[in-house]
């Protein structure tokens, strides 16, 4: 306990960095439409956002960079097994939702009967999802590492991330960060010229793109804020947000695909997430940011289910694009709307109950720049 309570005043003593959370909201919005266009148009090359698989390199890179600055100085006194445990509260309970969810949406889904097929595998696929193991199964829905909720597969890459953090990244110095981050720039571009993009690492063909992304895009978070790389401009959250946009609105090109996507993951997001910590113009601590992040993480755990939904209606129903539009914007205001309701409802209620079971429970809160 006396550990804890040595870390009180370092916790709250934080800055909250504003922008940062706008900023994890606005690429998590765009994951949820890129993710019903995928459906609306299957073809990237007629998608108006086809590049917002990145917004998960972008997510990794702001994890690294919240990590460090979260932890840096006090994981030592805090001690390991303490900051899994925080790491365990803060992401795990959206996990299990998101299986629950992903669930119920198979088993009882209107539109489709492929649960029928699955049946048999529906214990493993579910425990697979909550304990985020590796379960690729449904080869006719693009053989998803974990099928009831998808997005999951960033979380069993981030926890991986988070343990290598605690056990090895927290002591090495910068000269070896520096080391290991250029080597895992060169992979990253290898996979890239391998596969013709980054869209990798969510499926059972393609796993081990994932490792190969959050092995870059965490070390280039982790070093921004180690060589204090903070940007101290005055833009709004306006403009740095049109920044991020611009780059999941890049049309897809089958031919540039591996320049343009090694060089917005290695070059533009430690840029714009140095900006981001660093700006102080208008927006900064709005309510727009403040409620952009804290929706952020649960809209990503809990769409994709009613994807799936959304999918079954279109193979079955074949609505017409301006039919789906209408669909998607709907769908788009509604799960953000849901997303809400689950944090304040379910996600903080669970987190809360928490930290108060543990021997943590003076830390009521991990004040970082956005919690990843």
């Amino acid at each position: 306990m006396d550990k804890i309570e040595g870390n009180v005043e370092l916790v709250f003593s934080k800055q909250h960095f504003g922008i940062l959370d706008g900023l994890r909201g606005l690429a998590a919005v765009a994951v949820v439409i890129f993710h019903f266009m995928e459906i609306a148009v299957p073809d990237y090359n007629d998608s108006f956002i086809a590049h917002a698989y990145l917004a998960v390199d972008f997510f990794f890179c702001l994890s690294g960079f919240v990590i460090a600055y979260s932890y840096d100085e006090r994981l030592s006194k805090l001690g390991i097994l303490n900051f899994l445990k925080l790491r365990l509260i803060r992401l795990h309970p959206l996990v299990i939702l998101g299986s629950i969810i992903g669930l119920v949406m198979f088993m009882f889904d209107p539109f489709s009967d492929l649960y029928n097929k699955y049946e048999n595998n529906l214990i493993e696929m579910f425990l697979g999802s909550c304990l985020m193991i590796p379960y690729p199964l449904v080869h006719e829905r693009y053989f998803n590492l974990f099928h009831l909720n998808p997005p999951t597969w960033s979380l069993f890459w981030e926890y991986l991330a988070n343990i290598c953090y605690a056990i090895f990244l927290i002591k090495i110095s910068n000269k070896i960060l520096w080391i290991m981050t250029i080597l895992a720039a060169a992979v990253l571009i290898y996979e890239a010229q391998r596969s013709g993009n980054l869209a990798v690492g969510w499926g059972g063909d393609n796993i081990k793109g994932g490792g190969i992304r959050v092995f870059y895009s965490f070390l280039a978070g982790i070093l921004v804020y180690r060589m204090r790389w903070i940007l101290s401009w005055k833009i709004s959250f306006i403009s740095i947000g049109a920044l991020l946009l611009a780059v999941f609105l890049i049309p897809f090109s089958k031919e540039f695909n591996s320049l343009i996507d090694p060089f917005f993951v290695i070059v533009y997001f430690p840029i714009l997430i140095a900006l981001g910590a660093g700006a102080t113009g208008r927006g900064a601590n709005s309510w727009v940011c403040k409620f952009s992040g804290n929706i952020s993480y649960p809209l990503y755990m809990i769409h994709y289910p009613f994807i799936w939904l959304y999918m079954s209606n279109v193979e079955r129903f074949k609505p017409t694009l301006s039919e789906q539009t209408i669909i998607i914007v709907f769908g788009v205001v509604l799960l953000i709307v849901l997303a809400y309701a689950v944090l304040i409802w379910v996600d903080l209620p669970i987190r809360n109950r928490l930290r108060s079971g543990t021997s943590m429970s003076l830390i009521n809160k991990v004040r970082s720049p956005a919690h990843s």
